[in-house]
């Protein structure tokens, strides 16, 4: 049994909600059960040095979490002085995975920043931002589309994200934090609309997994990613 309840296919209870801030040219609230990212887009005209004159546009993320979006508070990073390795690894991983979508030379020579601001944490904040980070960046693009800034739908597929793990020696999809600490098996699973994998990322924290039960949890991501691709679409119609 999960601690939750849930069935071992189950996903949490998904909202998306659009339109949630004021000035960002798209912005949503993702609510994956107890886990809540806000995510903003925001249009530069310019590219970043590295791309000018190439033609290229470029999609990238920032990732934070609030002082209490856990049962205790952390510290701002930015009162530290510098991010946390966790933190950047985490932004590449949405930049990544949102690019993967993305057709750059439609794009035309500018860049989207996608900020993703963790609310509440219980799990699966990474793959949330990159579900809710997705509808941010189809919003703006939209507004794009509308002032006839790009000639063509840079948008070319959805991106979405789930985790899956071996939790007391079942493949589980969706983990919450008290099964994400618990975790034999650990995987993050990216993919497109169209089911093409964007990325994977799976370790062994506790025990080391088959390759049966790679496959496993992979048919749980897919199953998983398409209840999230229909969230997308649903908060997007």
């Amino acid at each position: 049994m999960r601690p939750s309840g849930r069935k071992l296919e189950a996903m949490r209870p998904i909202s998306i909600e659009t339109g949630v801030t004021k000035h960002a040219e798209g912005s949503c609230l993702i609510r994956c059960g107890d886990t809540h990212v806000l995510c903003t887009a925001t249009i530069e005209d310019k590219a970043p040095p590295f791309l000018k004159g190439s033609g290229l546009g470029w999609v990238t993320a920032e990732y934070g979490m609030l002082p209490r979006a856990t049962n205790t508070r952390n510290r701002r990073e930015a009162a530290a002085g510098k991010q946390s390795g966790r933190t950047q690894e985490i932004q590449r991983l949405i930049g990544r995975a949102l690019r993967a979508g993305v057709d750059r030379v439609a794009l035309g020579e500018r860049q989207i920043v996608v900020d993703c601001d963790v609310i509440q944490a219980d799990g699966g904040t990474r793959c949330a931002s990159i579900t809710g980070g997705w509808v941010a960046l189809r919003l703006a693009v939209n507004k794009l589309i509308k002032a006839g800034a790009v000639t063509s739908d840079p948008i070319v597929d959805h991106v979405a994200a789930v985790s899956c793990g071996i939790y007391a020696g079942q493949a589980v999809v969706d983990l919450d934090y008290a099964e994400d600490s618990e975790a034999g098996t650990d995987g993050n699973f990216i993919l497109t609309g169209r089911g093409r994998l964007v990325e994977v990322q799976m370790s062994a924290e506790g025990a080391t997994f088959s390759r049966d039960e790679m496959t496993r949890l992979l048919d749980l991501a897919e199953a998983g990613i398409a209840e999230l691709v229909a969230a997308q679409k649903a908060a997007l119609a």
